[in-house]
């Protein structure tokens, strides 16, 4: 961020300085637009005095246009300090009578209402502005009709349009600068706050994962903050799942590894083959155990709300799904003896949900039961669709306790003097799915006061539809 701020400054004040240019640009060319044209009528009314007083002295001498100027005359009208000023007297025919031959007019007459024609042109190289002025014939005097040109260089012209841009510009030259001065500040005081970010974005801990301060933040920062707050809730629930998954991992395949590496000890110090042959059993059924366990973490970091960025949801007919999956633990309940019976009803019971995870759920509960349920007991699993659609788990396992009702629900919570096998992570994969669905797990006692009963409660669902829309 170090790097980009001055970036960001930049295109700040590029953007705030560049358009104050272009606008001086365009002033300054304007301004010196209007500054010539003031002084170009400033002297064309010079010009034109010149070129009356001029044809003043016009008369007619042997029947011929003359022109009567004394030389202290000429020179007051026609010396400059800055320009040179040219004359020519011509008759009605164009034939110079007096002064420098100066080009013609561009058009033979003066508009309606004018007796002379201003023009540009261009004498011994250099530019000039000329008049040319028609007067009339005088019958009184007997003076013949003529021409009266008077040309002038445009020095004087151009410097005083210069002086006057000079005089309009510099102030406005002066305000650009204090203007850019200002926006400089402003920009930099305005980078100030995102500067604060930066640093305490830079001083944090990599560890430290929580928001950061809003408050004292101009409006305008705050959309980022909340962006970069949301980022960092994601990271640390990303990190806390990570950790989470490794503790369990860790917690779990520990002993499980080192009752394997025991087992195989002994196998390889036995010579006698059946005993080595037991001692191999028993590393077969922990490798089986650990693979269930490996399966059950991997499930449980699966359902975690932190883990699932979206959850599609489909309807899925419970009853068919629980029937299915119940079918699938008969060959386990018949190893113990377990009278595993199902009762559903004859319509769909449908619910939204994800088919697989709630085939997880099932399954789960129904190991649950059958785990730790007496031998020749009985599991039981009920669908209900009213009043509202249900899985329910009952089976002859001892009765949990009231105060430990809630706790059976969280990672490897073991009942104390329980021996069945188990990781204690089967009702806690249960519970995660429960709440991705919107569901309601509790426990309660039996119905016949033996053993207990898991019942998971869904919210109401759509309309019952026919069988042949089912997926």
């Amino acid at each position: 961020m170090r790097d980009e701020q001055p970036l960001l400054r930049r295109q700040l004040l590029g953007w705030l300085l560049i358009p104050l240019l272009l606008l001086l640009a365009a002033d300054t060319f304007f301004s010196y637009s209007i500054a010539l044209s003031f002084s170009q009528r400033a002297n064309d009314r010079t010009l034109v005095e010149i070129a009356r007083d001029v044809s003043l002295h016009l008369g007619r001498s042997n029947g011929k246009l003359t022109l009567d100027m004394p030389d202290a005359a000429r020179r007051l009208l026609f010396s400059d300090p800055r320009d040179d000023v040219y004359f020519e007297v011509a008759d009605a025919g164009g034939q110079r009578v007096d002064g420098t031959t100066i080009a013609p007019a561009p058009r033979a007459a003066p508009a309606r209402g004018e007796t002379e024609i201003l023009y540009e042109g261009e004498i011994n190289g250099s530019p000039v502005r000329i008049v040319q002025m028609q007067v009339a014939a005088d019958t009184a005097s007997g003076r013949p009709a003529a021409l009266v040109r008077i040309a002038e260089t445009k020095r004087k012209r151009n410097e005083l349009a210069r002086e006057i841009l000079v005089s309009v510009l510099a102030p406005q030259v002066l305000l650009i600068l204090i203007a850019g001065v200002l926006v400089w500040v402003g920009v930099a005081r305005g980078l100030v706050p995102l500067e604060h970010v930066r640093q305490a974005v830079t001083a944090r801990s990599p560890r430290d994962w929580s928001p950061l301060a809003i408050t004292g933040v101009p409006g305008e920062l705050r959309p980022l903050l909340h962006a970069i707050n949301e980022l960092l809730a994601s990271l640390d629930a990303a990190l806390t799942l990570q950790s989470r998954f490794i503790s369990d991992a860790a917690h779990q395949l520990k002993t499980p590894m080192a009752v394997l590496e025991t087992q195989l000890e002994l196998a390889m110090r036995e010579e006698d083959p059946a005993r080595m042959r037991q001692s191999l059993e028993k590393v077969r059924a922990g490798l089986s155990r650990l693979s269930r366990v490996i399966s059950q973490i991997l499930s449980l970091a699966r359902n975690e709300p932190e883990a699932i960025r979206k959850l599609t949801l489909a309807p899925v007919d419970l009853n068919a799904l629980a029937l299915d999956v119940s079918t699938g633990w008969v060959s386990e309940a018949l190893k113990k003896q377990i009278d595993l019976g199902f009762e559903g009803g004859d319509k769909p019971v449908i619910v939204e949900g994800d088919a697989m995870r709630l085939r997880e759920l099932c399954d789960n509960l129904i190991d649950n039961a059958i785990r730790y349920s007496r031998d020749g007991g009985r599991v039981t699993v009920r669908v209900a669709a009213s009043p509202q659609p249900s899985f329910t788990v009952s089976d002859d396992s001892p009765t949990i306790p009231l105060h430990e009702r809630e706790q059976v629900f969280e990672r490897f919570h073991r009942l104390l003097g329980n021996a069945a096998d188990g990781s204690g992570l089967g009702l806690a994969i249960v519970k995660e799915i429960a709440h991705l669905h919107g569901a309601d797990i509790r426990l309660y006692d039996d119905l016949d006061g033996v053993g207990n009963t898991f019942a998971v409660r869904f919210p109401p669902s759509m309309p019952e539809p026919s069988l042949s829309s089912l997926p």
